[in-house]
Formats: C-alpha cells, sequence, structure tokens
C-alpha cells in the first residue's frame, strides 16, 4: 500500500513539473481580433451584396407589391363586390405565400453563401496561426477569449495578422 502511494505522488509530482514545462510553450492567439481587422472581410461582404442585390431588389418590389394590395383590400375591401373581394383576397394570400418562400429561401442562401466565407477566413486564420506557432516553437495556441489571463509576451496576434494579410 505505501508503495502504491510513494508511486502515486511521484506520478502527480512528474506530471506537475511536466505541466510547467509545457506552460512555456503556450501562446495566445485573439482570433476575433484578426477577423475584424482583415481587409479581406469588407471585401468578401461587398462581394456578398452584389451577389444578392438583384434577389433583395426583387424582393423589396414584391414587398411593396403586397402592401399596396394589402392597403387597396383593407380600403376599398367593404365597398367591393363579394366576387372582386373575394378575389382580391385570393391574390394577396398568394402574393404573401409567394413572398414568404422566397424571402425565406433569400435569407437561408444569404446566411449559407456568409458562412462559406466566413469559414475560408477562419480557414486562413487557422494555418497563419499554425505557421507562427510551428515557426516560434509553441506546442498549444489558445484563443485569447479563453483564457482569463496570458502574459503579453505569448500573444502572437500580431504576427498571425501579418502573415494573413
Amino acid at each position: 500500500m505505501k508503495k502504491w502511494l510513494c508511486a502515486a505522488s511521484l506520478g502527480l509530482a512528474m506530471a506537475a513539473s511536466a505541466g510547467v514545462q509545457a506552460a512555456d510553450k503556450i501562446a495566445v492567439v485573439n482570433v476575433s481580433s484578426i477577423f475584424q481587422q482583415l481587409p479581406a472581410r469588407d471585401a468578401v461582404a461587398k462581394q456578398l451584396e452584389s451577389e444578392f442585390k438583384s434577389r433583395a431588389t426583387e424582393l423589396q418590389g414584391m414587398e411593396r407589391d403586397l402592401q399596396t394590395q394589402m392597403q387597396k383590400l383593407q380600403r376599398d375591401g367593404s365597398t367591393m363586390k363579394a366576387s372582386e373581394r373575394s378575389k382580391l383576397e385570393k391574390s394577396v394570400m398568394a402574393q404573401r405565400e409567394t413572398f414568404s418562400s422566397k424571402a425565406q429561401a433569400f435569407e437561408q442562401d444569404n446566411r449559407r453563401r456568409q458562412m462559406e466565407e466566413r469559414n475560408k477566413i477562419l480557414s486562413r486564420i487557422q494555418d497563419a496561426v499554425k505557421n507562427v506557432a510551428s515557426k516560434e516553437g509553441y506546442d498549444v495556441v489558445i484563443d485569447a477569449n479563453a483564457v482569463a489571463y496570458a502574459n503579453a509576451d505569448k500573444d502572437i496576434t500580431a504576427d498571425v495578422l501579418k502573415q494573413v494579410k
């Protein structure tokens, strides 16, 4: 029993000393800061805006037409013939369904493309982090947002940003 306790305490001591040595090879990087500072982010935003501009314009026109039809129905519905009012109501409902489905598809496509472009940029950042870490001899790189405190000497954010730009 004493041998087992001695071995366990020796193992803990060795693990603790290994942890101290490994701490010397840990770096910190602020990925969100790098992402915000990249000029490519603005270029991608403009690219996506132009990519979806025609669909957004079409949706805005559909929305205006739908609002016009709904206002007409509210304003003139009580004085219209029942058949005209029924026809207009059906038309408004069909327009509303079409608009809703197109708007939902637009949002999904837009969100998907934004995620694709975001992931491309994050992949570039991750590759740069790996390159800087291997050059500097770091074993572990942790996101600065996940750390309560880090020595400024261990922060490689500026180096990664230079490499990504």
